[in-house]
């Protein structure tokens, strides 16, 4: 019996130049996402070409440009819209059950393991917010598994041992990860490692900034971590902070934000280098501003002067010797 595949309304048909660009080219991932764009009538959707090709979007994005310049795609005008922008669908329990009856789906054992780390039986309203990070976002499980471990994580030392964030709490940050492109287990671990080493500095830079009773909110989080990825040390932000003080006599992110970048912008991240930069703009005197200069003698004028002195010291020092006789 004939596979189905082959036969008629199944067929896709490929152009013999299309064909012959391709083999030209040598890159098996512009041939395989122009058969997607074939099989789709052309249509580009870069989320759902990155879910049905289990491609990131570094590789997709190269191989749509190796197939626009050889004139066989179109590139999208704009950027494609981020995770954050697009509306996940409505998924139902009946979507659910299928997934979980399928025996190829490696989505039971998410929720399996997923209910383990949580210490609770997953409701329909928890699987659907997992099952929305797994199809819609197309991560792989072991990603969305870091990302689960991370919320607990966070969320327990906010909170105190014990307590467990929503699924809702983990689906946000699951897709925070996605549209970061946070969507390999090596890209994983690597984010897993600056969101600990950015969790200390914050802590560290907390305290330069007096505050030390409390870990800071996401807006804080977001200013102190553009100002690591800036380069500062502990000294640079602790100046920062006293001028803020200084200026509008009290804490002022924005502010304090605002004296760092215009460091950053020239170049100048250490005490030494800002002070440098300082010293060289203070204004030096100019004669005739402020006090008057004095003016220099006119040719002949000197020895004068010195004349008078001297004769002025021996008529002190011939009084001197009278008066002692």
């Amino acid at each position: 019996m004939s596979d189905p595949i082959f036969l008629p309304g199944s067929i896709l048909s490929l152009p013999a130049g299309a064909a012959e660009r391709l083999i030209a080219a040598g890159s098996g991932d512009a041939a395989l996402l122009y058969l997607y764009l074939l099989k789709n009538g052309g249509r580009y959707d870069a989320l759902s070409a990155g879910k049905a090709l289990r491609w990131d979007g570094t590789r997709l994005a190269a191989a749509l440009s190796l197939l626009s310049g050889m004139g066989l795609a179109q590139a999208p005008a704009d950027p494609p819209p981020s995770v954050r922008e697009l509306q996940p669908p409505e998924y139902t329990a009946a979507d659910i059950n299928q997934e979980l009856e399928n025996g190829s789906s490696s989505f039971p054992a998410l929720v399996q393991e997923t209910q383990r780390r949580l210490g609770k039986v997953l409701s329909t309203n928890d699987l659907k917010s997992l099952y929305t990070i797994y199809d819609f976002s197309g991560l792989p499980p072991e990603v969305i598994l870091l990302a689960v471990n991370w919320t607990i994580e966070e969320f327990q030392r906010k909170n105190g041992p014990g307590r467990m964030p929503r699924m809702p709490q983990i689906q946000r940050e699951a897709m925070l990860w996605k549209e970061r492109g946070i969507d390999t287990a090596e890209g994983a671990e690597a984010h897993l490692k600056r969101l600990t080493l950015l969790r200390e500095r914050s802590v560290q830079i907390l305290a330069l900034l007096d505050i030390r009773d409390r870990p800071p909110v996401e807006r804080e989080k977001e200013y102190i971590t553009a100002w690591v990825d800036m380069g500062f040390g502990d000294d640079a932000i602790r100046m920062a902070y006293e001028k803020t003080v200084l200026k509008k006599q009290s804490m002022n992110w924005p502010y304090m934000n605002s004296i760092l970048k215009s460091w950053h912008e020239k170049g100048l991240h250490t005490v030494k280098e800002i002070n440098a930069a300082d010293s060289t703009r203070i204004p030096r005197p100019r004669p005739g501003a402020g006090a008057t200069a004095p003016q220099p003698a006119a040719p002949g004028e000197a020895d004068r002067r010195a004349r008078e002195d001297m004769a002025r010291l021996r008529a002190y020092l011939e009084q001197e010797k009278k008066e002692g006789n």
